[in-house]
């Protein structure tokens, strides 16, 4: 059995995936966590692979850039796969002061500019939230780091497009971070029933100028920490 866009077999993959953004970053992922890792999927170079990790069957697969891209492998993923829960491991722009440059977070929520959750269940504005027990997992696994935020970030649909004040409200609102999938990833996990996580590592900073920015290989290749959380969540 294959799908429009995921070509595996039933039973290919486990039940928790771990899913970056970039196809790159996953193959990285793939040989850095991964014991006897299978490339099971590649249809528009998004790789999925399946291997072992510590004797546990694992899953990564890129996700593609964005809550449509995001919300449509996922869809497939829980529905025809029988996967359980999916790890969102990518980077984030940092909001509040308190957050640098490196930093990791773990969002408990995502707020979105989207209309992706609105739509489900209209009036209502669905609120977007990780799995608890996956999360308190991951908080876990921190154990007490203080270079590990915990809190909602905000999922947006423009990249460039940040109309005035809005970043500063957030900020100050509590929002750690702003990224592009998790509202997405949060809102089609709770729609079919299984369990989402996203953990973000902090690769520049909308608000506070001066600290920089990772570079695209940089954002490819340093994600050990966010993984160690990620693997902690996925075997919760």
């Amino acid at each position: 059995m294959s799908t429009p866009h995921i070509s595996a077999e039933p039973g290919d993959f486990a039940p928790a995936v771990i899913m970056p953004g970039d196809p790159y970053r996953a193959d990285a992922m793939a040989k850095t966590v991964l014991t006897e890792p299978r490339v099971i999927s590649d249809i528009r170079g998004i790789r999925a692979y399946t291997g072992f990790h510590d004797g546990r069957p694992l899953s990564i697969m890129a996700s593609g850039m964005g809550m449509p891209s995001i919300t449509l492998y996922v869809t497939e993923l829980f529905r025809f796969y029988g996967v359980e829960r999916v790890i969102r491991v990518g980077t984030a722009g940092g909001i509040r002061e308190s957050v640098r440059l490196g930093d990791v977070l773990i969002a408990t929520g995502a707020h979105t500019t989207s209309s992706m959750n609105e739509i489900r269940i209209p009036p209502v504005h669905f609120a977007a939230v990780a799995d608890f027990q996956m999360a308190a997992a991951a908080m876990a696994a921190a154990m007490g780091d203080p270079t590990v935020k915990v809190g909602t970030v905000i999922s947006q649909d423009h990249f460039y497009f940040k109309p005035k004040g809005v970043t500063e409200a957030l900020a100050a609102h509590g929002v750690l971070g702003v990224e592009m999938e998790a509202a997405g990833l949060y809102g089609t996990a709770a729609a079919e029933g299984k369990a989402a996580l996203a953990i973000l590592t902090v690769a520049d900073h909308v608000l506070v100028e001066g600290l920089g920015e990772m570079t695209s290989d940089e954002r490819a290749t340093q994600f050990g920490r966010a993984m160690d959380l990620a693997l902690a969540a996925a075997f919760a």
